[in-house]
Formats: structure tokens, sequence, C-alpha cells
């Protein structure tokens, strides 16, 4: 894995791995609310998408985002990012990127409840968090895209979580979906709500999952 980070450290530098260039570059943001485990989860897919062939920059300032070289210079963004308060720069760096071709992609509160007062940035992602009635329960994940190559050869499965209820763009290209059965809610009992879903912005394709709670939720 790359040991660069654009705020001058690496959450596996201990590791002593080399610095290696590739032609992809993935640039990893993290920070906001600890409860998201935002260190941990990234930890969980920078080795994955080292092996994957992207060059791994990992951050913890949006301030990346400023970074024009950088920020045209990569092919995916994943950030990490719950209950923050992102400037208006800023967005504009993501945005910009995204609609230029940068894919965006990421899950949970991490990407869906990042910036709850900025519109722009969740019309991009194609949804925001508003609930989670129950708390952590069990529930069912369906596949209902199984001939898309994200989910295929994915089973429907259980899961022991938050389940996220969100307001979601009708545009999205829904690939799970999870139906509720909600005691605190029941009014909201029967509703089939999307998990997984894709989606272009300009010319940067979009990817979000609601799932991943924290780190040990992608071990199911």
């Amino acid at each position: 894995m790359s040991a660069l980070s654009v705020n001058g450290s690496s959450i596996n530098q201990d590791r002593g791995l080399k610095v290696t260039m590739a032609d992809k570059k993935v640039l990893m943001a993290w920070g906001g609310w600890d409860g998201h485990q935002p260190k941990e989860c990234t930890e969980v897919f920078a080795p994955l998408l080292d092996d994957a062939g992207f060059d791994v920059i990992l951050s913890e300032t949006m301030d990346s985002y400023l970074d024009a070289d950088l920020m045209q210079s990569l092919s995916l963004i994943v950030p990490c990012w719950t209950m923050g308060t992102i400037e208006p720069n800023q967005e504009t760096g993501l945005r910009e990127a995204v609609e230029s071709g940068v894919g965006l992609g990421g899950w949970h509160g991490g990407m869906a409840d990042s910036f709850r007062n900025n519109c722009g940035y969740q019309m991009i992602v194609g949804g925001q968090f508003v609930g989670h009635p129950d708390g952590v329960k069990d529930y069912k994940v369906n596949i209902t895209a199984k001939d898309d190559p994200i989910v295929s050869g994915l089973d429907d499965f259980q899961m022991h979580s938050e389940q996220y209820y969100m307001h979601t763009d009708p545009g999205n290209e829904v690939l799970a979906t999870t139906t509720f059965d909600a005691q605190s809610t029941p009014w909201v009992n029967g509703t089939v709500m999307p998990v997984v879903w894709k989606r272009m912005w300009g010319k940067g394709r979009v990817f979000y999952s609601s799932l991943g709670h924290v780190a040990a939720d992608f071990d199911v």
C-alpha cells in the first residue's frame, strides 16, 4: 500500500510497506463522528484497494478536496465522514472532481450522513440518512439486481446492525433493498428501502451501500 497521505500521515505507515505509484489512484478521506469507526472502517478497505492496484492516499482532512491537481489525478474518492461540516470550497472541489469523471463510493453514515446541511452533496450521493428504527436489529438484505456485476453471485443475507431509513433519489439504480418491520415505528412497516445503489453524477460513477455501521459489519 502507498504510505502517501495528504496530511502527512498514514494509517498503515507502521507496516513498513513501500510507496508505489499506480495508474489508478484513490483518495480515502476519513473523520467525523467516532461512533462509525471511520479509521477502522477505512482500514478494512484500504488494503483491498491496494490489492486491486490502486495507489491509496489516506487523508484526515477535507482540505484534500481543495487540491485541484490531486483531485483530477484520482480514479476514485472513498469518503468516510459522518456528521461533519464541509466548507463551500471543499464541497466544490469534491463536486467538480466527480462531475469530471472521478468515481465516488462509500457506505453507511460515512457517505450518506456526512453533511446534513448540504443538499448539493446529498444530491451527488443520491440519498440521505434520516433514521434507523429499533436501532441495531436483525434484518434481511435482498439482492434485487442479480445480473449487475457489483452484486452478481450474492444471495440474500441477514444483517445484525442498523437498518437505515433513507430519503433517496428515484433515479438511483437500486441493487439491493430491505423491508422494514419496526416495533418503534410500525407505520413504516412494509416499506421497501434501497440498501445499495449506483448512479451517475456528471461523468462520475457513484456507488453507495447503507451497510457498515462499524467495521465488524463488513465480516458478514
